[in-house]
C-alpha cells in the first residue's frame, strides 16, 4: 500500500504558511478516507458465514461491534449483509438506513414471510454493505410468533431461502453472493435471539473490559448449550470480542485476562478501546469506520474484522459450556 501522503495534495497555504490545526484535521480525514478505499481486499471466504453477534447483558458494544466490523469487511472486499434484530434499531441508525414504522424489515421477513430481497437495503456510505433494518413493528414479533410453527426456524429459513447466502463457493454461487451475515440481536435471550443462534453457524460475543463483564456469560452459554442440543448443533462460539478496553486501568487488563484464560483462543488478540470517536458516530448515523476511519478505534475494528475473517471456523470449537 502507497504512504497515506502520496494520495492527496497538502492543504497547506499556497504562499508557504503553516496550516492551522483544523486544515491539518481535514487533511487527515481525507487522507484517511482515501486510505480506507485502497486497503488490500481479503480472500473471500468459501460459503456464506452467518454470524451471530449476541451477550444478554447490554451496554457492552454489541450493536456498535456489529456495524463496525461489518463496515471494516466491507471495506476489506467483502460483500456484508447487517441483519438489524434488535427492535430499538440501534444497527439500522449507525449505518444510515430508514428503519421508520412501514419501512421494509426484519418484522416483515419473520412474521409476515416476506423474501430477503424485499427488505435488503444498501448501506449508503459503504460499499458492498446491505442491512435489513429493524423497525419498532419488531417489539412485538415474539408474541405473534408464539403459536407459529417452527417459530425458531423463521430466521433460518428466510435466509437459506435467498440464493445470494450459499454454502457454493463465489464461482458457483456468483459474485453478488454475500460473504458475511452479522445478525445484531436484543440484550436479552428470547424468541429473536433464539431465532438468530439457529439461524447462525457461529457466534461473535462481545465482552466489555469491566468487573461485571462475565455476569450473564453463563445464562448466554447456557442458551446456546440448549440450541446445539436441540435445534442446531453447528453451532459455535468462533470469536470473542474485549471491547471498552481501557489500557491505563488494571481492571481493564484484569478482566481481559480472565475472560482469555477460560476461553483461550477464542479471544481475539486485537482489543477494542474505550473511544469518544466510537461513541460519537452513531450520532451522525454512521460507524467510526466513516467518521473517522484514520481514529485508533476503527483501526482496532479493522484489526479485529481482518482477524475474524481470518480465523474461520476450527475443528477444536467444543461445547459453549
Amino acid at each position: 500500500m502507497r504512504d497515506l501522503s502520496e494520495l492527496s495534495p497538502s492543504l497547506s497555504d499556497p504562499y508557504g504558511a503553516e496550516p492551522t490545526p483544523l486544515a491539518q484535521a481535514a487533511e487527515h480525514m481525507l487522507l484517511a478516507r482515501q486510505g480506507a478505499q485502497m486497503r488490500e481486499p481479503l480472500p473471500r471466504p468459501e460459503a456464506t458465514r452467518v454470524v451471530v453477534v449476541a451477550n444478554q447483558k447490554g451496554g457492552v458494544g454489541k450493536t456498535t461491534s456489529t456495524v463496525n466490523v461489518a463496515a471494516a469487511l466491507a471495506q476489506l472486499g467483502q460483500r456484508v449483509l447487517v441483519v438489524d434484530l434488535d427492535p430499538q434499531g440501534n444497527a439500522s441508525t449507525a449505518v444510515a438506513v430508514e428503519h421508520r414504522r412501514g419501512t421494509p424489515s426484519t418484522y416483515d421477513l419473520l412474521v409476515e414471510g416476506r423474501a430477503l430481497r424485499e427488505v435488503v437495503t444498501r448501506c449508503p456510505d459503504v460499499e458492498r454493505l446491505f442491512v435489513v433494518p429493524a423497525t419498532i413493528d419488531l417489539a412485538g414479533a415474539e408474541i405473534e410468533l408464539v403459536s407459529v410453527v417452527a417459530r425458531e426456524q423463521r430466521l433460518h429459513k428466510a435466509l437459506h431461502a435467498d440464493p445470494r447466502i450459499s454454502t457454493e463457493p463465489v464461482e458457483v454461487a456468483g459474485e453478488d453472493r454475500f460473504d458475511f451475515v452479522f445478525i445484531d440481536c436484543p440484550p436479552s435471550l428470547g424468541l429473536l435471539t433464539i431465532n438468530a443462534l439457529v439461524a447462525g453457524q457461529e457466534m461473535l460475543i462481545p465482552i466489555q473490559a469491566e468487573y461485571y463483564a462475565l455476569e450473564g456469560l453463563g445464562q448466554l452459554l447456557s442458551t446456546v448449550d440448549m440450541v446445539r442440543a436441540h435445534l442446531n448443533p453447528d453451532l459455535a462460539i468462533s470469536a470473542i470480542l474485549v471491547t471498552m478496553y481501557d489500557a491505563r486501568t488494571r481492571l481493564a487488563a484484569g478482566v481481559a485476562d480472565e475472560v482469555r484464560a477460560h476461553f483461550g483462543d477464542q479471544v481475539l488478540r486485537t482489543y477494542i478501546p474505550r473511544s469518544v470517536r466510537v461513541s460519537e458516530a452513531p450520532s451522525y448515523s454512521q460507524t467510526v469506520m466513516t467518521y473517522d476511519p484514520g481514529s485508533p478505534g476503527a483501526m482496532s475494528y479493522l484489526d479485529a474484522a481482518r482477524e475474524l475473517a481470518q480465523k474461520g471456523l476450527r475443528p477444536q470449537d467444543g461445547p459453549a459450556s
